[in-house]
């Protein structure tokens, strides 16, 4: 089995399947976050059997969805699943922030530094630049669905999230080049 076809399913199935069962029902939130819920969980139970385990950040993802969905589903208001994203990107920012408190480098130092080898400042640098870019989406998140309809946020949280972390990804390799330790 290819782990790259079923990393990519696992991600972004459920995903897909909430966005189409969104459509699918005439746009109807608390239609399409069952499935949406049930689809991660699988996705996380999938991991488990492949890997043996599951990376923190789909399992915090998949405990966020599943509560926030829930709470969207129980009390028939969508605000809980539009905030997700903002506490999901607000948890990422601040473990990113802080961690550099508890630990004696950088925290995407200790979650990418057996991919990458970067000098000290490399480290920092890129640490800040994810900090701030998951504050800027947090805030962006909050600016859409406060300001525009769900259906424009339901889109936004699916194609333009996605590409938003691509395109910054994409900026990073230039540093990424410019502090690279070669071994």
């Amino acid at each position: 089995m290819n782990k790259s076809f079923v990393k990519f399913v696992t991600d972004f199935g459920p995903l897909a399947i909430f966005f189409f069962f969104y459509y699918d029902s005439g746009k109807e939130m608390k239609i399409a976050i069952p499935p949406f819920i049930l689809a991660t969980l699988i996705a996380l139970a999938v991991v488990w059997i492949i890997e043996k385990k599951i990376p923190m950040i789909p399992l915090i993802g998949g405990i966020l969805i599943s509560l926030f969905g829930g709470l969207t589903i129980y009390f028939d208001d969508p605000i809980f699943i539009y905030i997700k994203p903002t506490i999901v990107n607000i948890l990422f920012g601040l473990a990113l922030l802080f961690g550099k408190y508890f630990t004696k480098e950088p925290v995407l130092k200790r979650i990418m530094g057996k991919s990458i080898s970067l000098s000290d400042l490399g480290w920092q640098i890129l640490n800040k630049r994810w900090m701030l870019f998951f504050f800027a989406l947090a805030i962006t998140n909050e600016c859409v669905h406060r300001n525009f309809s769900e259906e424009i946020w339901v889109n936004f949280k699916v194609w333009g999230i996605l590409p938003i972390t691509f395109i910054f990804t994409a900026f990073q390799i230039s540093l990424i080049k410019k502090y690279k330790i070669d071994e």
